[in-house]
């Protein structure tokens, strides 16, 4: 069974609060960040992609992941640039970016220009809204388009 976008409707704020653990729901539903370093995703080198805990849209690619120092999953660009919006976010007296999930319209983290060559962004997301799934599971869960990316070339 392949990952059908159209298949998704946004469950109501109950239906979450059951699928997901208290600090996804704090960081998704509610703008939240979870702390630096203490997060499931921040050291993960294993090859796969990443989708949001939400809606299941694939967001972000381990070959676009790199170590960002600062504690959390950073990426240089989209899996899917159309499952991923950004919006001004003028939270906590800063002017940031902030991206979001397109369907879950989950909070996913911020953008930022201090990321490395080639697209110099640095999407500095929290594992807390991510799911992994890992190269070898990319079939079984719905994703095997997904597989061509990890093949040896």
């Amino acid at each position: 069974m392949a990952w059908n976008a159209g298949g998704f409707h946004k469950p109501d704020a109950g239906e979450l609060k059951k699928r997901l653990n208290a600090q996804q729901y704090q960081v998704t539903q509610e703008n939240g960040t979870e702390p630096a370093f203490h997060n499931g995703y921040w050291n993960n080198k294993k090859d796969g992609i990443y989708v949001d805990v939400v809606s299941g849209e694939p967001l972000f690619s381990s070959l676009d992941k790199f170590d960002s120092g600062t504690g959390w999953p950073s990426f240089t660009k989209p899996l899917e640039p159309a499952n991923v919006t950004v919006r001004e976010d003028r939270s906590y007296h800063m002017s940031r970016v902030e991206v979001r999930s397109t369907l879950g319209n989950s909070h996913l983290g911020h953008l930022f220009d201090d990321g490395p060559v080639p697209t110099g962004k640095r999407y500095c997301m929290n594992s807390a809204s991510l799911r992994f799934i890992p190269k070898e599971d990319l079939e079984k869960e719905g994703y095997g388009e997904y597989r061509k990316l990890f093949e040896k070339k």
